[in-house]
């Protein structure tokens, strides 16, 4: 029997649903110490301040598996609407130089206005993811084929690198490494709820920014004459769509740090499963971005257990096989 479009949505949203509820569960249960459902329940419910368990729940795992739901989310929805915008079948905010961006402003601040605020790092942390999609897509209108994702893809590596060399030598010379580390290497089990808090009316902005571009992001993936030629004002929508990259990939990197490969991965995943109407993707990255992070989070604690591996090399065994994949499959041509 054949599904139809909407029975099909219903099924993903539901699984998609229960398997966030699912990990998310085994992620406030599990870690370094296992705490039974019913202290996990209690922490919620009836919370006592002199239990250790309590706390742990509280401050940390709860923080954890909001934050690694958040960040999925935002990453997800950033390369979805990247790789619509540019129709570049290798964009992500990683890839792109965006994150290596908000790195580099949030080294700048540290360094040079110590004692700054959570919002003023968040701050600093668009600022940069601003200076980094400036810098790659300025450079790559200046060369010649610059727009393929091939050159995009190694323009933003290059000014990447670049930008992260310098905020590791600032870091080096000012003697601040151990507090720029957590940008560099992301941990979600030090999430700062903090953090979290003051991000969510800047994620709001973002999201709905994003959901607002659905449709004529929808139209750009069919190329920009295309586009033009149903009365999109091109350069105004990518404006807007690279905004709400720059937000939701600035909190993202402020809230946790640099993490690859999602913005790369979800989208593909994505569109394969839902089609490539962006009134469906969106949502749809945001749900499966949510979900990847988590689950990579949950295998984090349990690869070197009792020891903590960076989620970073999670989600780069996913991402780097999945990469060479797009390399070899597509070469370096748009995304048709």
């Amino acid at each position: 029997m054949k599904w139809t479009a909407g029975a099909k949505t219903s099924s993903l949203l539901m699984a998609g649903a229960l398997l966030i509820l699912f990990i998310s569960l085994l992620s406030l249960l599990y870690g370094t110490k296992s705490i039974s459902y019913e202290t996990v329940w209690n922490a919620l419910v009836h919370p006592d301040p002199e239990n250790i368990d309590h706390l742990i729940v509280r401050t940390s795992r709860i923080p954890r598996a909001a934050g690694a739901l958040l960040i999925g989310a935002f990453l997800a929805v950033s390369g979805a609407l990247m790789q619509g915008m540019t129709r570049n079948y290798l964009a992500s905010p990683s890839i792109m130089g965006i994150s290596d961006g908000s790195v580099f402003a949030v080294t700048l601040g540290m360094v040079f206005l110590p004692g700054a605020s959570s919002l003023s790092l968040i701050l600093y942390s668009l600022a940069g993811s601003a200076l980094g999609a400036a810098l790659v897509f300025g450079t790559a209108k200046l060369l010649p084929g610059g727009a393929s994702p091939l050159t995009l893809a190694v323009l933003g590596t290059i000014i990447g690198t670049f930008l992260g060399g310098v905020s590791q030598a600032l870091a080096t010379y000012f003697q601040v490494s151990q507090n720029i580390s957590f940008w560099y290497n992301a941990r979600l089990h030090t999430m700062d709820p903090v953090l979290i808090k003051l991000a969510l009316p800047f994620a709001a902005v973002g999201l709905t920014l994003a959901l607002l571009m659905a449709r004529p992001v929808t139209m750009l993936s069919l190329g920009d004459e295309t586009a033009s030629g149903l009365g999109l004002k091109v350069n105004a929508i990518k404006g807007l769509t690279l905004l709400s990259v720059v937000i939701l990939t600035g909190i993202s990197v402020a809230i946790a740090g640099k993490i690859a490969f999602i913005g790369l991965i979800i989208p593909h995943i994505t569109r394969y499963l839902v089609g490539q109407d962006y009134r469906r993707i969106i949502p749809f990255s945001a749900l499966f971005g949510a979900l990847f992070l988590s689950l990579c989070d949950l295998i984090s604690r349990f690869m070197n257990f009792p020891f903590e591996t960076p989620i970073g090399v999670v989600t780069a065994l996913f991402g780097v096989p999945f990469f060479l994949y797009l390399i070899k499959t597509r070469g370096g041509g748009s995304r048709e």
